[in-house]
C-alpha cells in the first residue's frame, strides 16, 4: 500500500512540476509591455486593453466629424503616461517594437494605423530625431562621402534637360 501512495506522491509531484515550468514559460511568450507612469485608469487595465479601439475610434468621430476638440481621452494625451525611453533615456516612436502600442500590436499581428497621421511620442520631442535614432549607427569614410557629393552634383535633369535638336522641317 505504501508503494501504491508513493508512487502516487510522485507522480502528483512531476505533473505540479511539469505545470509550474509550464505556467514560466508561457509568462515569457506574453509580450512584454511598458509600465505606465501616470495614475492608473478608474476603469482597470483590462477594461482599457479590451475597448480602447471602440474609444478611440469614438473620439475620433467626435473630433473629425463633429468638430469637437476638447476630447478627454484623446490619443495625444495617451502618451502623457505612456510614454516608453529605451536604456540610454530616448523617447521610443512607433517604429520600435518596444513602443508602448507596439509591444502589444505585433504581439497580435495587427497593424497600427494611427501613426500614419499622429505622431507617436508626447509634445516636445522631435518624433524625426526619435525615429533616427532608432537606425543601426552608420560610419562613412571619405571615399563614400566623396562619392555621394559626385553623385549629388552630377545635375538634376529636370532643372537642367539635355539640349534637343530642332527637328528638321517637312520636305526637306
Amino acid at each position: 500500500m505504501t508503494l501504491i501512495v508513493r508512487f502516487v506522491l510522485l507522480w502528483a509531484l512531476l505533473i505540479g512540476g511539469a505545470t509550474l515550468a509550464q505556467a514560466q514559460e508561457r509568462s515569457s511568450l506574453l509580450p512584454n509591455v511598458p509600465k505606465a507612469t501616470g495614475e492608473p485608469h478608474p476603469e482597470g487595465n483590462e477594461y482599457w486593453r479590451k475597448n480602447h479601439p471602440d474609444l478611440l475610434r469614438h473620439d475620433r468621430n467626435l473630433t473629425v466629424r463633429d468638430g469637437n476638440r476638447e476630447i478627454g481621452a484623446s490619443l495625444k494625451s495617451c502618451f502623457e503616461c505612456h510614454t516608453t525611453t529605451d536604456d540610454q533615456g530616448t523617447v521610443l516612436t512607433s517604429a520600435s517594437p518596444d513602443h508602448f502600442c507596439s509591444a502589444c500590436h505585433q504581439y497580435v499581428a495587427v497593424k497600427i494605423d494611427c501613426f500614419v497621421c499622429h505622431r507617436s511620442t508626447p509634445d516636445g520631442v522631435d518624433e524625426y530625431e526619435a525615429q533616427a535614432a532608432l537606425l543601426p549607427p552608420t560610419s562613412l569614410n571619405d571615399a563614400d562621402v566623396e562619392g555621394i557629393v559626385a553623385y549629388l552634383k552630377q545635375g538634376d535633369p529636370v532643372a537642367d534637360p539635355p539640349a534637343i535638336s530642332k527637328p528638321a522641317e517637312v520636305g526637306q
